[in-house]
């Protein structure tokens, strides 16, 4: 993996790219095993079901970040620990979460980097419902599938250019 500081990407490429570097806002936890990553992403949206995260983390991810549009549920999981080794199988970078996790002591063993707002114990109906690679909104950014996301300890930048 290239090491990279998000405020030095932000810092170098607002600069020379302009608008190109997005910032989402500060509103994730962190709770992988892996502090820093990044990727190209591949985007999910959907709501209180995870049947499609399980189904995009089955797939090779080298490379890749799943970033999960839950809608900013609060009332599930829609990741959890075998979902996370699943995703370390297969190669995937990181997951993003716009809602909750579970299992967060195991995922955090884990090596994988994860983003989500909360934690919540309950897992989600599984009724295969949602959309897949397509544009998702949240943290006051537009994720896109073929961007790249860039995440560590102080935040998460988005760019349609892969920055490091």
């Amino acid at each position: 993996m290239t090491s990279f500081k998000t405020p030095d990407l932000c810092d170098q490429f607002e600069r020379e790219l302009g608008k190109s570097v997005r910032v989402v806002a500060p509103m994730f936890q962190r709770y992988g095993g892996r502090p820093a990553f990044c990727g190209e992403v591949v985007t999910l949206k959907l709501f209180e079901d995870n049947s499609l995260v399980r189904e995009a983390l089955g797939e090779g991810g080298v490379g890749k970040v799943l970033v999960v549009d839950g809608g900013g549920s609060l009332r599930c999981a829609l990741v959890g620990d075998q979902l996370a080794i699943l995703a370390q199988g297969n190669g995937w970078e990181g997951i993003v979460v716009y809602g909750c996790i579970r299992d967060s002591g195991d995922i955090a063993a884990i090596d994988i980097g994860v983003r989500a707002i909360a934690t919540h114990p309950q897992k989600s109906i599984k009724k295969g419902i949602g959309e897949r690679n397509v544009a998702v909104t949240f943290g006051g950014v537009t994720f896109a599938p073929g961007n790249h996301l860039y995440a560590d300890e102080d935040g998460i930048l988005v760019s349609e250019q892969p920055l490091a």
